[in-house]
């Protein structure tokens, strides 16, 4: 079988070729380039935009750059496949463009959940179309597995990875129900630590090579500079700092540069630790207030998406996860019309941010996905 990789020069995906390869399959690699020069990676949700990233001993802060093309071009080399570079510079244009509007309007966008959906398996989709291949991987730590629903009928489900702390399924729940019959994720049912020890086995130069981290096209590590200045405008952002009880402590320079539950950088000194609670994009005001202050009963989403069949008004036990590193809580899940739904926590959670994914898991099955959408 002809697979598409999309290989972005680090240890997962270059193992993920290992593995096809073995398994005996033709592999066609791809490296996506985007035209920006990107100290920074994508790999989950938004951290405090208004902080600085802070280099981790353990990850590197790098993809889509030169460097990381050309450890995927040994790779290539080294276990005998093709390998091709193409440019997808406007379509991550795209995903700019979503970033700072969402930043824009008081929410809190997730590029890497919009980046699969677009572009991982959207883009590399056509390009697998174009050269005949039947499969696109990646090298996600999530699971597929084929199952018979009845003597007639096929389905693919959507699984987590076996490594809980590097699991993926979170960043793929997006990607389209048909789609899953030509994916394959070849790593998911590995630990982080064995895919190290194969990279070393053969030979891959990437073996100890550090795990990638933020987002790929903010160069400077500062998410509201970024969208401040995409957004080339004198305007004044600025707005009040006011607590739950309404009283005004200060001014802030943008909403850009707050998300839901942050506590650092601020800007004032409550006397006692203080979250943001709540962002108001037409008064551009910003809500502090306690930790109990940011629970949250339920939440409706919108752009639902569903890996399993659902009929409007279904109500189902679930276990729903609201950012990419928080645990997922136990719910109930509400298929509302068109692409929406809701999701009734059975206690308060924390942090619920518009314009983060939320994500539902089978209760009864809790490594499999459901579906999920767009936090309103």
């Amino acid at each position: 079988m002809l697979v598409v990789l999309a290989m972005s020069g680090g240890v997962d995906s270059s193992v993920a070729a290992h593995l096809l390869l073995e398994q005996g399959h033709d592999v066609v690699g791809v490296f996506m380039r985007h035209g920006e020069q990107s100290p920074a990676a994508c790999g989950g949700e938004t951290p405090d935009s208004a902080l600085p990233i802070v280099q981790r001993l353990d990850h590197k802060q790098g993809c889509c750059t030169a460097s990381d093309a050309e450890d995927a071009r040994r790779v290539s080399d080294r276990l005998g496949i093709p390998f091709y570079a193409i440019d997808l510079n406007a379509e991550f244009g795209r995903i700019m463009d979503y970033f700072v509007e969402e930043y824009a309007h008081g929410r809190t966008p997730n590029p890497c959940v919009q980046c699969n959906n677009w572009i991982k398996f959207g883009k590399l989709f056509d390009y697998a179309d174009s050269i005949g291949a039947e499969c696109v991987a990646t090298g996600h730590y999530a699971r597929l597995e084929h199952r018979e629903d009845g003597p007639a009928q096929k389905e693919y489900a959507l699984l987590r990875g076996v490594d809980g702390g590097k699991d993926q399924s979170y960043v793929l729940a997006g990607i389209s129900k048909e789609l899953l019959p030509r994916m394959m994720l070849p790593v998911g049912g590995y630990e982080k630590p064995r895919i190290r020890e194969l990279a070393a086995g053969v030979g891959l130069n990437v073996a100890e090579k550090k795990d990638s981290q933020e987002i790929c096209f903010v160069t400077q590590g500062r998410y509201d500079a970024f969208v401040r200045r995409r957004l080339d405008s004198d305007e004044d952002r600025s707005g009040e700092l006011v607590t739950t009880a309404g009283e005004v402590v200060g001014r802030h320079p943008g909403i850009e540069g707050f998300t839901i539950g942050q506590r650092k950088k601020l800007g004032v000194a409550l006397g006692e630790p203080a979250y943001v609670v709540k962002i108001e994009p037409d008064t551009r005001r910003v809500v502090l207030g306690s930790r109990e202050e940011l629970g949250r009963s339920e939440l409706t989403a919108e752009g639902a998406n569903w890996l399993v069949d659902v009929a409007q008004g279904e109500s189902r036990r679930c276990m729903a996860q609201i950012r990419y590193n928080s645990p997922a809580t136990p719910a109930e899940l509400t298929v509302l019309d068109g692409d929406r739904l809701r999701v009734v926590f059975n206690e308060p959670a924390r942090g619920v941010t518009p314009g983060q994914a939320v994500v539902c898991y089978d209760h009864a099955e809790p490594d499999r996905v459901l579906g999920g959408g767009w936090i309103e």
